[in-house]
């Protein structure tokens, strides 16, 4: 076989298979379809609450300049989901770690980055009791925001599950649950979605039978700062794909954890599993912490009119802290260093080379997003 018999070989496989594209290789995709966009861990410490306090001049908590630059990016999703990992307690005042309480304009500003849904079932969900929890609810409510996993009680929980959500045609049913809530029970009836296999196993059937087309499963699961799933979560991410899910979105180690594209054989699709996107915002020190992730992942129909996805791909980003008054807690995307103060570089360095041996090494058909 000559030369050029290789080459026109080899591009026959490629067309054949797919292998070899990215969603970045073409201006816009062949198909209609929705574009999902997932973040990680949006914290509040009291750090953040002083500096945003701080940046409203003692009257208000001002989050304006915190997303400033990563906003383009989550708009440009159709939809986007982010994991709200503090009550919203109305205050007067607010705490930290390791009982968060955050006020309502730190919701706000996530939404006006773009966010159109907030993930609540967490392991701080009840850090300032079932009050706070459930005015979380109630104000979310309010700022007209998407939310799921923990609800007023139980038949709040059986009137709002499934959620389903029309994305461009498509019909997402989305559901969230954590391993637990720091110890705390909840009381007064106050429910949380907890991560229970005859109940997400029933509650993806509902979810389906009620015309979802993609099933979305975001789980609050791991061990924190480890940079690898373990041997639970591996177990729980086949059992969801066993029981129909589409997706499998996780959090909570506040570091990132390897993407894999894993091949559901009986359907025969593609499941993107995401063990961590670590920390969107927040004020932890150490190099692995100082980052996440986001995925974007690429649903379509095919020729049959099934919707199915099509790719997902990721890329990372970096939490610059304030330089004193005037600057804020800034999400700085992966291409723009250049906003980084300069003392703040090493850090970003050290997360960049840890994060980026895990995605290298151990991704399976999710890549990086081409710029």
């Amino acid at each position: 076989m000559n030369s050029l018999s290789v080459v026109l070989l080899f591009s026959l496989l490629q067309f054949i298979t797919g292998a070899g594209s990215n969603p970045s290789d073409s201006v816009s995709d062949s198909r209609p379809g929705a574009t999902i966009l997932f973040a990680g861990d949006a914290m509040q410490h009291q750090a953040q609450l002083d500096q945003a306090l701080a940046e409203g001049n003692g009257k208000y908590y001002d989050y304006s300049e915190c997303f400033r630059w990563i906003a383009p990016i989550v708009t440009e999703a159709d939809y986007a989901v982010v994991n709200l990992e503090v009550p919203l307690g109305g205050g007067p005042t607010y705490s930290g770690y390791p009982c968060f309480s955050a006020p309502d304009s730190y919701a706000q500003a996530l939404i006006d980055a773009g966010f159109d849904m907030m993930l609540t079932a967490n392991n701080h969900c009840l850090d300032s009791g079932m009050k706070a929890a459930r005015r979380t609810i109630s104000a979310l409510d309010s700022l007209g925001v998407d939310h799921i996993g923990t609800y007023h009680d139980a038949s709040d929980r059986e009137s709002k599950v499934p959620f389903i959500k029309n994305i461009n045609g498509i019909r997402f049913g989305f559901l969230n649950y954590t391993y637990g809530t720091n110890g705390i029970p909840a009381r007064d009836g106050m429910e949380i979605a907890l991560i229970d296999k005859d109940r997400m196993a029933e509650e993806i059937k509902q979810t389906r039978d009620a015309g979802a087309e993609i099933v979305v499963v975001t789980m609050h699961w791991g061990i924190e700062y480890v940079l690898r799933e373990n041997v639970i979560q591996r177990d729980q991410a086949q059992f969801l794909i066993d029981n129909g899910a589409d997706m499998v979105i996780g959090s909570h180690p506040h570091v990132i954890q390897p993407m894999k594209m894993i091949h559901d054989e009986k359907r025969n699709q593609d499941v993107p599993v995401v063990y961590s996107l670590g920390n969107f915002i927040s004020n932890m020190k150490t190099g692995d912490t100082r980052g996440g992730a986001y995925i974007r992942v690429r649903v379509e129909r095919d020729d049959d009119g099934k919707a199915k996805v099509k790719w997902a791909d990721y890329d990372t980003f970096f939490c610059a802290k304030p330089t004193g008054k005037g600057s804020n807690y800034t999400v700085v995307p992966s291409d723009r260093t250049d906003l980084i103060p300069g003392p703040q570089l090493e850090h970003w360095r050290l997360f960049d080379r840890s994060s980026s041996k895990v995605f290298d090494s151990e991704n399976v058909n999710i890549p990086r997003r081409k710029k």
